[in-house]
């Protein structure tokens, strides 16, 4: 995706749509964004709807990101119905929010009508109260009560997802009784991938997919096609454990079902793609302590800049509590002034393999790799590697900082190698406690129920801050200056 472009930054020329709209990475070119926002300008609204008019919904979702705030409204109205319903689905939240406030709410209406429940959810699920009521109004009885439906479910529950159009039989139905279902043209899901089999209470008992259905003749019981070892999902499943079925058993599509194993709807893969990226952004958001919902390039800066000083608060926090360590050695830094040269050096190589194995271990807890079964055995896996490695860079520093120190005539004879020997063993003793930090403290947190991915770097950066300042100043005050 190409940056937002701001109004100073578009020239005279134009582009045709159809020729230059997407890349080869099929993302929207700088010249086509260009394009659409002079004839938005120019109030060209002939041209604005010719260029727009083959973009997919997704694409003109991108479109409308990338526009400055002040014409995107502008496009809406230019395009009227042209504007697929699918867009406002695909629109990143804060610019969909943007957009629904200033639609009238008929409109919205008959965007919702088009849409399949989870999409139409997503779409209603930030409206104020009144606004929501009266799209809700506005729709077909049958609409109402199901996205009503979904909407009462948890967010980030796999009944906010799911998809309440489903295509279910009995058992007793033959494929030629479906073929002719399916052919009369009555209500259908927009897209589906298999036939849940149901018995008279509307319990699941198996599924047929397509593949194995269209092959089979008229007369074939769908028992006897029906697989039942079927992955069910609790409609009160969380998203993130929705994800995480759909990976394991790769499945295409899966039942939702109710407290009394009824089906209530359905979930497709193209729902779990959108879940796994949108958790995995949380997660690397977590990581560096910024909240998903601030790092959309359409935020404004007031809410940015609040969100991001929560955390450079608590960082401020630890790096205090670094610097009272640093305080109870202040003696021995006035008498052995290179230890101010090379505490950053200390610091540093603890903080970066802290944050490697952190990063491992949060990915690998999301994953479920990393569990109760073997979390012994990869702590003590990375204990060796972060034995190992201090190991290594204690030899390389020692060496370099002890020649240093000679060189530059620091101390008195022999003070150079026992800086060396100081330098060395604090990095041992920090790298170790680095590895340690970023595999128990993740664990730590999970077992007691925090999201490790939004908590474990502060206490990672604080363990590794002042382990690896006390053991380098603390036998530096006794080896060196004693």
């Amino acid at each position: 995706m190409v940056p937002e472009i701001s109004e100073g930054q578009f020239t005279d020329d134009t582009v045709d749509a159809n020729d230059a709209a997407l890349d080869e990475r099929m993302s929207l070119t700088a010249e086509f964004v260009r394009s659409v926002d002079e004839s938005l300008l120019d109030e060209d609204n002939e041209k604005t709807r010719g260029l727009c008019e083959e973009l997919r919904p997704a694409d003109m979702a991108d479109l409308l990101e990338q526009l400055p705030e002040g014409r995107r409204y502008h496009l809406v109205e230019v395009l009227g119905p042209q504007l697929a319903p699918e867009t406002l689905a695909e629109l990143a939240e804060e610019v969909r929010d943007e957009i629904i406030e200033a639609m009238p709410n008929a409109q919205i209406a008959e965007a919702v009508a088009e849409l399949d429940t989870d999409e139409a959810a997503f779409v209603v699920q930030d409206m104020d109260d009144a606004d929501r009521e009266e799209v809700l109004a506005a729709l077909d009885l049958a609409d109402r009560l199901a996205l009503q439906a979904s909407l009462d479910y948890p967010d980030e529950s796999a009944g906010r997802l799911m998809q309440r159009e489903v295509f279910a039989a009995p058992s007793f139905s033959t494929v030629g009784q479906i073929i002719d279902r399916l052919r009369s043209g009555g209500r259908l899901p927009d897209l589906f991938y298999e036939v849940f089999v149901v018995d008279p209470g509307y319990k699941v008992l198996g599924s047929v997919p397509l593949s194995r259905f269209l092959k089979a003749p008229r007369d074939t019981r769908l028992t006897d096609l029906m697989a039942d070892d079927l992955v069910r999902v609790p409609v009160l499943m969380d998203q993130e454990e929705v994800a995480y079925l759909f990976e394991k058993y790769n499945l295409i599509s899966a039942p939702v079902v109710d407290e009394s194993d009824r089906l209530v709807g359905m979930m497709t893969v193209d729902d779990v793609v959108e879940v796994v990226r949108t958790e995995a952004d949380e997660d690397l958001l977590a990581l560096g302590g910024v909240d998903r919902e601030e790092s959309g390039l359409s935020v404004p800066v007031p809410k940015i800049a609040r969100s991001r000083f929560i955390w450079l608060a608590v960082n401020l926090g630890t790096a205090i509590l670094a610097s009272f360590v640093i305080s109870f050695f202040d003696a021995t830094i006035e008498q052995v002034v290179a230890l101010a040269v090379l505490m950053p050096i200390v610091a540093s190589m603890g903080g970066n393999a802290g944050t490697q194995t952190l990063t491992v271990a949060v990915r690998n807890l999301a994953t479920r790799d990393l569990t109760g079964a073997n979390t012994f055995r990869v702590v003590g896996r990375e204990t060796a590697v972060s034995l190992i490695n201090g190991a290594a860079f204690a030899v390389l520093l020692g060496v370099t900082a002890g020649i240093w120190y000679e060189a530059i005539g620091g101390g008195g004879p022999g003070e150079g190698v026992i800086l060396g020997a100081v330098l060395a063993a604090a990095m041992v003793v920090t790298m170790l406690s680095a590895g340690l930090a970023g595999i128990l403290v993740p664990v730590t947190l999970q077992r007691f129920g925090a999201d490790p991915a939004v908590s474990s770097a502060v206490f990672v950066t604080t363990v590794t801050d002042v382990v690896g300042f006390f053991a380098f100043l603390g036998l530096a005050a006794i080896f060196l200056v004693g």
